[in-house]
């Protein structure tokens, strides 16, 4: 089933995009890759996870996959009517968890192309160039991908930790 684009990136998605860009700064200063992510459930409550493959010693240890951890149990009307948003489009990992999961919607700032602009390989592996939308496409219910959006932050908090 083909993901679903609104157009509608509002002033509120790009506010909740820029607090997942700080989440990946917070990530960045403890050790760990800078990505972070938060869902907005339909009645406002906010999750929150950045990532954790450095200090957690998980290499699934995304911002993403880790939100869907915490997003667990929550019912699945409610993930359904949910937004994640996040600093960086999701990995295929991260994808699968989402579309498991059940949320509704995605959000994202930078691009999984444009990340590969400044991450030429991660220990040695290069990235795995594969968009969400065509991970979501493979699946058999509606995801709302809206992305990327552009902000400055978004590119920032990579630049100089992949060097």
């Amino acid at each position: 089933m083909e993901p679903q684009t609104s157009d509608a990136v509002t002033l509120l998605d790009e506010k909740h995009l820029e607090r997942a860009v700080v989440l990946a700064w917070t990530a960045r200063e403890r050790g760990d890759h800078p990505f972070g992510s938060l869902l907005l459930t339909p009645d406002g409550t906010v999750l929150e996870a950045n990532n954790t493959v450095v200090t957690g010693s998980d290499p699934t240890g995304h911002a993403e996959s880790n939100l869907v951890r915490l997003a667990g149990k929550l019912d699945r009307a409610t993930l359904t009517g949910s937004t994640l948003y996040t600093s960086t489009e999701p990995c295929a990992m991260c994808a699968g968890a989402i579309y498991w999961s059940g949320i509704g919607r995605v959000v994202f700032a930078l691009s999984e192309a444009d990340l590969g602009t400044l991450v030429a390989e991660e220990e040695g592996v290069p990235p795995l160039n594969l968009p969400c939308r065509e991970v979501f496409a493979r699946g058999g219910r509606p995801i709302v991908v809206d992305g990327p959006v552009d902000l400055a932050s978004a590119t920032d908090v990579h630049r100089g930790f992949w060097d």
